[in-house]
């Protein structure tokens, strides 16, 4: 970007890969935070740089803190027997967010793909078996997206832990507030197969 000298074009740039931003979004918010530098960049650069430092990887379950062990494996009330097992941290956070799961978590870390010759030594799938014993575990819940590596790792997982712990997946089909005719044909699909009486 021309219009903009050295330091501040390679911000804008660095900004613009960001997920939701593009040059003109990125441009935007380095324009706000050189404005409000003492209350919104000064301080942001200092929370970036110590998180660049202090996050790690949870060792149990790979959630992403500032400790080895993230407070959700470190918290006893979750020792539930539950693990619920997800694609990434953003899937984990989704379902903190919601306030429901009150066990603990698993991050694969990604999905089984032939294509990118991603298989079960890539993700942490031997890490979920041991702790399937090691942590006596009574249910897995494979809450994995509805696409086509997802449902193939998640067949994977299923067979792999056979009948050592109960394994369950989340329901799919009609979202709340949904309406049929707006949804695809595989959802409504779902939705009519995991029906369940009123």
């Amino acid at each position: 970007m021309a219009d903009a000298p050295g330091n501040i074009d390679r911000l804008i740039e660095l900004m613009a890969r960001l997920p939701g931003f593009g040059p003109r979004s990125a441009r935007r918010a380095v324009l706000l935070m050189l404005k409000k530098r003492g209350q919104v960049m000064a301080p942001l650069a200092q929370v970036m740089a110590e998180v660049a430092l202090n996050a790690r990887d949870c060792l149990i379950c790979g959630n992403i803190g500032d400790s080895d062990v993230c407070s959700i494996c470190r918290d006893e009330r979750r020792a539930t027997g539950e693990v619920c097992v997800v694609e990434d941290v953003a899937d984990l956070w989704a379902m903190e967010r919601g306030g429901v799961f009150r066990g603990r978590y698993h991050v694969l870390g990604g999905t089984l793909s032939a294509l990118d010759a991603i298989g079960p030594d890539e993700l942490r799938i031997p890490r979920l078996v041991d702790r399937v014993e090691a942590e006596s575990l009574t249910e897995v819940i494979l809450a994995l997206n509805a696409t086509v590596d997802g449902q193939t790792t998640a067949h994977y997982i299923a067979d792999v832990l056979g009948d050592s712990v109960r394994i369950t997946t989340l329901a799919q089909g009609v979202p709340v507030g949904g309406e049929l005719d707006y949804l695809d044909d595989g959802t409504i699909g779902a939705a009519l197969r995991a029906r369940r009486q009123i």
